[in-house]
């Protein structure tokens, strides 16, 4: 353990730890030991299988070999930069993120950490460094203990809930403002740090948005902040939900993630020509976007409940056209000062892994460069008018993200074969329910 952790701990006065790292589904799985253990241990160890196990908790069939026949360990070191304390808990705990090996040393290139890790390497070796700003929506529902019964939005101070919808209204987030003071309070002490916090369109529907910042450090505060919110909601007895799409008749909830990318050298925004007109490689960009997100919408909307959000006129985008200002499209250059041009990625849904959704885009963005690649035009007006341009299923993204040779190049064999395993084995289990909705209309009428 490096001397970072250690002074750490002696500062917090910290006596267990959480080891912790992101499988699949950006579920935190890992170990909970004493400090003490956890100073004497030169690397934790985890099975293999860890990153292909289900959302269910079932390990499928490997017959692409994804993983070692052996079921080997992994190897767990800790990232000195990602030490926090857990300001929940009763014992003073720390948490540490870590990344994964085989016992030769070799990174486990299928875990979602490195999968980023990787696409930041292929940057750097062009002298680029991303920048993202990732804002994350969420849901608050009341407890739900039954699953075959609807969410419903939590209780106010007011003693009531949300009748309709209160976008940006500022009277609907002060009727959940003890949760809010504790919910900063937990990000302030894990160095998550928020921007802004505002009401979405839907029935108790929250957004914050993080300070723009390193790629690798701004996933690891997405990763963390899921948790946090979660942590805060229990506390009052709420549940924060970042399902796409957790109400039926409501806007879904995404993870639209800015990116602009800075020049290693000169630390200027090279989407910025010096005249201050957008560069060739800020169109490009675009276009690689354009080109390959529709092959990677398995990767931005991972679960059979994200298809439920892209649909027409409900906010979510539905294509891949581009516009400036303008939010029906699903690439979104905001207005800006001419250091800050960036476009806005609008198609991943908030249930997304922050690791593989920020990678993902990255790497459209990154072939459109090094391809030369030209966007369309920009839309003026509204995108929702044009057709569908995405996959409306995880099967049907399953089978376009297994077709893109080049996007499989950048995110790694290794990691969409052990993606596809899994969300092919939950996409199995989801077709064997049978939804109220089929026997409402066809017990009795087919």
């Amino acid at each position: 353990m490096t001397g970072e952790i250690q002074q750490f701990f002696r500062d917090h006065g910290i006596s267990e730890v959480e080891a912790i790292i992101p499988d699949m589904a950006g579920i935190a799985r890992g170990k909970v030991m004493p400090a003490a253990k956890f100073a004497e241990d030169e690397g934790m160890r985890l099975p293999e299988s860890i990153f292909l196990q289900t959302v269910t908790g079932d390990y499928p069939e490997d017959p692409e070999g994804a993983m070692s026949p052996a079921e080997i360990d992994i190897v767990l070191k800790a990232d000195p930069k990602t030490v926090r304390r857990v300001p929940w808990t009763a014992e003073p705990t720390a948490q540490v993120i870590h990344d994964c090996f085989y016992a030769d040393g070799r990174r486990v290139t299928m875990a979602p950490r490195h999968v980023l890790r990787q696409v930041l390497e292929l940057y750097a070796q062009r002298g680029w460094d991303p920048v993202v700003a990732p804002e994350l929506e969420f849901y608050l529902v009341e407890p739900n203990a039954d699953a075959d019964y609807q969410l419903k939005p939590p209780i106010g101070r007011s003693g009531r809930s949300e009748p309709g919808r209160q976008s940006y209204s500022i009277a609907a987030v002060n009727e959940f403002d003890p949760m809010f003071d504790d919910m900063y309070q937990f990000c302030e002490d894990q160095d998550i740090e928020i921007d802004t916090l505002i009401h979405e369109d839907g029935p108790a529907q929250m957004e914050i948005n993080l300070l723009h910042g390193n790629a690798l450090e701004l996933a690891d505060q997405a990763f963390l902040f899921k948790r946090t919110a979660r942590e805060a909601a229990l506390r009052h007895k709420m549940y924060a939900t970042f399902m796409a799409k957790p109400h039926a008749k409501e806007p879904g909830s995404a993870m639209h993630i800015h990116q602009s990318i800075i020049d290693l050298k000169t630390r200027k925004n090279i989407f910025s020509n010096a005249d201050g007109t957008p560069s060739p490689l800020f169109f490009s960009h675009i276009a690689g976007l354009q080109k390959y997100l529709p092959f990677a919408m398995a990767l931005l909307a991972p679960n059979v409940n994200s298809y439920r959000r892209i649909t027409r006129f409900q906010t979510a985008p539905i294509n891949v056209q581009w516009g400036y200002d303008n939010r029906t499209a699903g690439l979104r250059v905001p207005m800006s000062d001419v250091e800050a041009r960036r476009v806005e990625n609008r198609l991943s849904g908030a249930d997304a892994n922050p690791y593989i959704a920020i990678a993902t885009s990255l790497a459209c963005g990154y072939l459109g460069m090094i391809e030369g690649l030209q966007p369309s035009e920009p839309i003026p007006g509204s995108a929702h008018d044009l057709p569908f341009a995405l996959p409306r299923s995880l099967d049907e993204g399953i089978r376009k993200l297994r077709e893109c040779q080049p996007l499989i190049r950048v995110l790694g064999e290794p990691f969409i074969s052990a993606f596809t395993i899994v969300k092919q084995a939950e996409y199995e289990v989801f077709l064997q329910v049978i939804s109220s909705w089929e026997r409402e209309h066809l017990l009795l009428n087919v």
